[in-house]
């Protein structure tokens, strides 16, 4: 098991992990901007919480190995193209470190890339902003992971409500629940601080995604 790490580079942070008597097993929550990667045991489920964010949902059947990411993409600074594939833009550098940071933890620890399965979830239009912030942040997950050769082999995106995910990596299960009204306010005032820190905070470095 690995604890939940910053996806910003050189952050970490120490997984929130606690037993839920609701699910009866053990489950670690990942917060906007961290990724969390275990040795999938059957007793042990990782949720999120998702308006406009996306959680990638890896895993490595037959290694008995996933993990998930929780991100959202900054705005573009005026000098930026907007363009997903131009590798100075701060929303695709930091998109890129993203998915990476996951993909690299789960074949560091023995996972085999031609078989990760993926599922997508999240980016729903949930933020009051002119920017179709979720949207932005499912297509640019579908086109990583399109160009890397990935598969997703489900996904629940887009929508206007926030969901709770709950993965079980050991078998790849997913619960999605849309929550009420009142839940999602929350939702909202955590993505817009979120959103925010990344602005406010860009990538100091770079890495590369290992090839097994």
């Amino acid at each position: 098991m690995l604890n939940a790490r910053s996806i910003e580079a050189g952050g970490s942070g120490i997984a929130a992990r606690s037993y839920d008597s609701s699910l009866g097993c053990w489950a670690t929550k990942v917060q906007p901007g961290e990724f969390y990667i275990t040795v999938a045991h059957p007793e042990e489920a990782i949720t999120t919480v998702l308006g406009s964010c996306v959680a990638a949902c890896i895993r490595d059947p037959e290694a008995a190995i996933g993990g998930m990411n929780h991100f959202m993409l900054p705005e573009e600074t005026p000098h930026g193209r907007g363009d997903w594939r131009d590798a100075v833009g701060l929303a695709t550098r930091y998109g890129s470190y993203a998915m990476e940071s996951l993909i690299n933890g789960l074949l560091k620890l023995g996972a085999r890339r031609e078989r990760l399965e993926v599922k997508l979830f999240g980016g729903g239009q949930v933020l009051d902003v002119d920017m179709p912030v979720g949207q932005r942040n499912v297509e640019f997950a579908r086109r990583w992971l399109l160009t890397e050769g990935l598969r997703v082999v489900a996904q629940d995106v887009g929508g206007k409500s926030p969901r709770r995910i709950i993965y079980f990596p050991a078998t790849g299960m997913v619960k999605v629940k849309q929550l009420r009204p009142v839940e999602s306010r929350e939702v909202l005032s955590s993505e817009r601080r979120y959103l925010g820190d990344v602005a406010a905070r860009p990538l100091v470095g770079e890495i590369e995604l290992f090839r097994d």
